[in-house]
């Protein structure tokens, strides 16, 4: 029997130990505390000029929400916002006017509607470069200092804009980024939202994305401040055309850029909990679809890397609980301890972001079912790419590439 047992114990010390080179070796992820500072007594002089990019496709159900939140800002410089209708049916360019003139902000608005998409672009960047196009093309107009990059779906809290300019001029910053407070009122989404959050931040270590030498590199798409004459240094949005993971391919383009001083780019990526998504995932199989889609593009689309990361998923998140009750019916102690050591450890990494959402902490012990449902829709996401089906997205269907 002991025999038997040891294999189990070797694979319960190496979970607990896994969790604790997480806890204390990874950039220390899991505390979420890069924050903008609320600070907003500091003054600027000039402040910078800023023209808000936001592609929109069958959007109009939010934009009376998200819009108002843009034009409500209570930024001090010159803010102007471009929505890009992206063939949308329902009447969304309509509905950003008729929010403009309820916020007496129709000169602060420029609404145009994108060309045919062509191949090798994704819809939303198609979007996003014809709208930077536009402004750069304005005759008789300056060229603006930054763009804001922000999804139709994002409520913006009533200082964000102001934030993030104190923050990228203050320490000299490239790009700003945020990760918007997702929607989590559903059970679903309080059960599968936070951990989507967790795996982010496990996956890009905000620390590290945030310290200059190192090469870590991410953004968050619902949030972009970027300089305009940075992102035009790197070749504007084009060089990230075919991105599904298009914030992160942004990111790294900033970040590994090197200007002609030979310095690179100067990157921050943070949370925020009073901007907002207003995007619903109210069942499984809304959130399921939102994960699948890009899944296996993180991975490269590499079988060698998907088996690694269900080896990799069982043994941190499967293996704790399930040893646990082992070790307990068994009565191998040795197992039992280190296995609920393991589950422990997960619990602990994974509280602050549930504190983050304003949910009880019991919640912190779902992660290992949380983590087996993330690892089946990894598992689908690879086998929609096989079957060409990868990258579908508000009926659209991409070819599943990715930019280094």
């Amino acid at each position: 029997m002991t025999q038997i047992y040891q294999p189990l114990i070797a694979l319960a010390a190496i979970s607990s130990a896994s969790w604790l080179y997480l806890l204390a070796f990874r950039g220390r992820f899991w505390l979420c505390d890069q924050r903008l500072s609320p600070a907003l007594d500091q003054t600027l002089d000039p402040w910078p000029s800023i023209w808000a990019i936001v592609p929109a496709r069958n959007e109009a159900s939010v934009l009376p929400q998200s819009l108002r939140s843009l034009l409500s800002q209570t930024y001090p410089g010159r803010f102007q916002v471009m929505l890009v209708d992206d063939q949308s049916t329902d009447g969304t360019a309509d509905v950003a006017r008729q929010t403009a003139q309820v916020c007496s902000a129709e000169d602060a608005l420029q609404i145009i509607t994108t060309e045919p998409l062509p191949t090798g672009w994704s819809g939303k960047l198609w979007a996003v470069h014809q709208g930077i196009a536009q402004v750069m093309q304005a005759q008789h107009e300056p060229l603006p200092d930054y763009f804001l990059l922000t999804d139709a779906d994002i409520f913006h809290g009533v200082d964000n804009l102001k934030q993030l300019v104190l923050k990228a001029e203050r320490d000299r910053l490239d790009l700003v980024s945020l990760m918007v407070l997702l929607r989590c009122e559903s059970l679903w989404e309080k059960l599968l939202i936070p951990a989507f959050v967790f795996f982010f931040q496990k996956l890009y270590p905000f620390p590290w994305v945030n310290q200059p030498q190192n090469a870590m590199a991410a953004a968050a798409g619902g949030c972009i401040l970027v300089r305009r004459d940075v992102l035009m240094a790197v070749g504007g949005i084009e060089v990230i055309r075919k991105a599904l993971i298009d914030d992160c391919a942004l990111g790294a383009a900033i970040k590994h850029h090197r200007n002609p001083q030979g310095n690179t780019g100067r990157i921050w990526l943070g949370l925020t909990t009073t901007t907002t998504s207003l995007r619903p995932y109210p069942s499984l199989q809304t959130i399921w679809e939102m994960v699948a889609r890009t899944a296996f593009t993180q991975l490269s689309y590499s079988v060698g890397l998907l088996l690694l990361s269900l080896l990799g998923m069982t043994l941190l998140y499967a293996f704790p609980p399930v040893g646990l009750a082992w070790g307990w019916v068994m009565g191998t102690s040795a197992i039992a301890l280190l296995a609920g050591l393991a589950w422990a450890l997960m619990t602990l990494a994974y509280w602050p972001t549930i504190r983050l959402y304003g949910l009880s902490p019991l919640w912190a012990l779902t992660l290992p079912l949380v983590g087996l449902l993330y690892t089946l829709m990894t598992v689908d996401s690879a086998v929609r790419h096989f079957q060409g089906r990868g990258g579908a997205w508000k009926g659209r269907v991409y070819a599943t590439e990715t930019v280094k």
